[in-house]
């Protein structure tokens, strides 16, 4: 079996042009429960045991402003920090100890195309929360946009450990464990944030927690469906700022075993998004948001 030295996409650092607007609604509406809030940043726990899986701070415009990973040891912070400035990173910052609440050894790199990336070990945890169709129970991926797609995936690959587990005609889909996929990398004009997906508990909670979307004024951007690569149950919206998040569910698992598939083999009938066939083609300003948040840093090379 692949030893991964990533094992996990732990959470996300989002800015937001207003704080208060979107703690509320991560915290009333989307299903997360704040930890605690230190020097300015709202840290969001899902029902797993992660520490917190989104971290919102205040910026001028909504951007991403990094992701972390979990890794699987303290050996590996050495490891990835030679590995990645070979294959075109900069470190930022060396493994250390980590000031912020969810402790832990941390380390930073900026990505090539742009983008931070963090690396924790021996971070806090939660005793989980009982599973509740109202409440996501970890992140599921990230998708990232960029201008060079399989360069960015041969990074994942040979900085990072990640192995490819599919590639469609304008995605890469790369994994660090057994699901199906951790990052998604998008062919886009722009590098930045796509989306960020939150796995629910099964497909009961992505439908209940659409119905809570839309009671409170938040309509399905697209979906409900089930998506190719992955299999995964989608509901995609828009939060209140412009960020596009995503509940999913029932992820693929897979293992060394798993075959890659290539754009000629994820091929959709005419008119069809999805494979049950009944999400609708996605509007217009639904793929303008999915364009719209850049790297907080400004990265973007």
């Amino acid at each position: 079996m692949t030893h991964f030295p990533i094992t996990a996409l732990r959470s996300v650092d989002l800015d937001t042009p207003d704080l208060q607007t979107s703690e509320q609604f991560y915290t009333s509406v989307w299903g997360l429960d704040l930890v605690t809030r230190h020097d300015g940043v709202s840290y969001l726990r899902a029902s797993g045991s992660d520490h917190h899986v989104v971290a919102l701070r205040q910026g001028a415009r909504p951007a991403l402003r990094s992701m972390t990973f979990r890794l699987h040891s303290n050996t590996e912070f050495e490891t990835i920090a030679a590995a990645s400035v070979k294959h075109g990173a900069t470190l930022l910052s060396a493994a250390a100890a980590n000031p912020g609440p969810d402790g832990g050894t941390i380390m930073s790199i900026r990505a090539p195309g742009g983008g931070v990336l963090r690396f924790i070990h021996g971070d806090l945890q939660h005793a989980e929360a009982p599973v509740s169709a109202n409440r996501p129970t970890r992140l599921a991926h990230v998708n990232i946009n960029s201008t060079g797609v399989d360069d960015l995936a041969a990074f994942y690959e040979q900085a990072l450990g990640f192995r490819l587990t599919d590639r469609s005609k304008i995605m890469a889909f790369v994994r660090c464990n057994s699901d199906h996929h951790a990052i998604v990398i998008a062919e886009a004009s722009a590098n930045g944030l796509n989306h960020v997906a939150f796995l629910m508990p099964d497909l009961e909670a992505v439908m209940r927690g659409s119905g809570r979307m839309i009671d409170a004024g938040f309509p399905i951007a697209w979906g409900v469906g089930r998506h190719g690569p992955g299999d995964n149950v989608f509901a995609y919206f828009i939060d209140p700022v412009g960020t596009v998040i995503e509940y999913t569910a029932e992820v693929l698992q897979v293992d060394d075993s798993y075959v890659v598939r290539g754009p000629s083999e994820w091929v959709w009938p005419p008119g069809r998004t999805d494979h049950w066939g009944i999400a609708p083609p996605k509007a217009d300003h639904v793929k303008a948001a999915q364009i719209a948040l850049p790297y907080a840093d400004g990265s973007a090379a």
